[in-house]
Parts: C-alpha cells; sequence; structure tokens
C-alpha cells in the first residue's frame, strides 16, 4: 500500500502562504507561528524534491511547478472536507444550516418566492443568504464555500441548472452628456467620462469580463450605490435591466447604444458544488429555485 511523504497538513499551509499573501499573513490567520509554516513548506518541498515556491524580493511567489502542485492540492483538501462533512450529514436527517450563495445580478423577485415556499418545511436550518458578484460568485463554486450558488456561468468541470436569463443595459442620467450624444456612440468617446463599475467580491478579484476601457472609474460594491451616482448625474455604468427598468420608464435614466453593443445578456445557473453531499435541506432548496425558475426549457425536459 502506498504511504503519502506529504500531509494534509502541509498543503493546507502552502494555501494559506498563497492565500493570504505570505508566511506573516497566513502565521495570522492559522494562529500558528512564521517559523513553524516556514519549517512545513521547506519540509514539503524537501521530501517532494520540487521547488514551490521562490523568493521575489520580499515575497515568496509559487514557481510554475507550484502553480501545478497548489491547483492539485486544492482538489486534495476539498475532497477530505467533503468526505468529513458527508459522515456529518449522513448521521443526521436534517443540515442544521444551508449556505446559499446569490449573484447580485439575480432577480430577487425570483427568490421572494422560493424562500416563502421554503420556510414552512424548514425545520429550523439555519438559512445562509450571501451576496457576491463575479469572480466571488464563482469562488463559492470552485473553492465549495456553499450549498448552493446562482451564478453567471458554470465553471470549468461543474454543472449547472438554467434558471433565468438576465439582461444588462448600459446607463447614464437624462440630462448626462451622454445622453445626447448621437447614437450608437463611439466607445473612445464613451471611455472619456466616468465609468462606474461594481467590485469584484473574489479575495483575489480578476478583472476577465466586462468592458473597461475607460481611465476614469469608480468602484461601489452594490448596485444601488452605483444607482445613486447615476442619479446625481455622475458616470454611466453597465446594470441589470430589471433593477433600472423604473428609472428608464419615468425618463430619470436613459439606455445608451453603444457601436458593437446594445445590451448584453447573460444566463443565470444553479450550481450545487457538492452535488454528493447533499443533504435534505438543500434538496427541497435546489428543488424550489428549480421549480420557480423563469426560462423556457425545450419541450423534452418539460
Amino acid at each position: 500500500m502506498y504511504r503519502p511523504k506529504s500531509t494534509l497538513e502541509q498543503w493546507r499551509i502552502l494555501q494559506a502562504v498563497v492565500d493570504f499573501g505570505g508566511y506573516a499573513q497566513a502565521a495570522e490567520k492559522l494562529n500558528k507561528s512564521q517559523s513553524s509554516l516556514n519549517h512545513a513548506v521547506a519540509k514539503l518541498q524537501n521530501m517532494l524534491n520540487v521547488q514551490l515556491l521562490e523568493v521575489v524580493g520580499r515575497k515568496a511567489v509559487l514557481t510554475e511547478a507550484g502553480e501545478v502542485m497548489l491547483r492539485r492540492s486544492r482538489y486534495l483538501t476539498q475532497n477530505v472536507e467533503d468526505l468529513e462533512s458527508l459522515a456529518v450529514n449522513i448521521n443526521q436527517d436534517w443540515e442544521p444550516e444551508i449556505s446559499l450563495v446569490v449573484d447580485l445580478a439575480y432577480p430577487r423577485s425570483l427568490l421572494f418566492p422560493v424562500l416563502q415556499d421554503f420556510l414552512p418545511e424548514s425545520r429550523g436550518s439555519r438559512l445562509q443568504i450571501i451576496d457576491h458578484v463575479l469572480t466571488g460568485t464563482e469562488d463559492a463554486i470552485t473553492r465549495h464555500k456553499a450549498d448552493l450558488v446562482i451564478h453567471m456561468q458554470v465553471p470549468k468541470g461543474f454543472l449547472g441548472e438554467p434558471i433565468a436569463h438576465i439582461e444588462f443595459v448600459l446607463v447614464c442620467h437624462a440630462q448626462h452628456d451622454l445622453a445626447s450624444m448621437q447614437s450608437p456612440i463611439d466607445p473612445n468617446e464613451l471611455a472619456q467620462h466616468l465609468q462606474i463599475v461594481i467590485k469584484d467580491s473574489a479575495e483575489r478579484p480578476d478583472e476577465k469580463s466586462g468592458w473597461l476601457k475607460s481611465e476614469n472609474r469608480w468602484t461601489v460594491s452594490q448596485f444601488d450605490t452605483a444607482i445613486d451616482l447615476l442619479l446625481q448625474k455622475m458616470g454611466f455604468c453597465w446594470l441589470p435591466y430589471h433593477r433600472v427598468k423604473t428609472l428608464i420608464d419615468d425618463g430619470r435614466l436613459v439606455s445608451l447604444t453603444v457601436e458593437g453593443s446594445t445590451f448584453k445578456q447573460m444566463t443565470a445557473f444553479l450550481v450545487c458544488p457538492t452535488p454528493d453531499n447533499k443533504g435534505p435541506g438543500t434538496q427541497l432548496l435546489e428543488k424550489l429555485i428549480l421549480h420557480h425558475r423563469e426560462i423556457d426549457l425545450p419541450s423534452c425536459l418539460d
């Protein structure tokens, strides 16, 4: 039988050093001494005969081999967590707590009927509803931080059920300079104005999507703040149409047509990061979300 040379704790420490940005920060988060973390990573590298970290300036960064090993190690530590969590669920009838991560763009009007139906059947389970956006929502899936996640895409290696189409429109105040420009607006002209951007909620944000050419950008954490700024005649922003429809209808905000883009449509998906580990409460909540979905399915799936 194969006897592993490394331990789960060593891999967990390596992950913490990378995730928290260094040995000192990881030591504080893990409540361990910095020297013990240095020793654990050094021992891991010696046993594997692979250089995982190298010092650049005053910071330890992953080597190319370290990137690969770290990524694979996350599957290892997560599988152990899932296995132990499964044992807990096997020994109980109903989860004491269920976590649902919801992308900010998802209409709450679709979520409220689900919660109303879930409450009478919840058997006292505590429900955590956590707002995330962009990479933050994806992290909740890839790092198994929630029982269920509603996200605007399905990360590689996971499965998801489509539950709604979300339209995004580019808007500004009706009296903003952009509102009086001839359509379609040149993107180079648009880049000269203030852009309001919704902050990525990930610990390590990755700006890999969206139009971000404007050098003058303000970042906010909520759609409400972005809308408040627009109503003060400041900037432009891509926002879910359902959040600004009333303001457009009454003339306070206007939608802009940009050369090459009129509006964006995204599909919201329901993803279960650990499908083999769903307790009865999570299964019920999943069933209710799918029941209240607003999307046309192929007739063969009805």
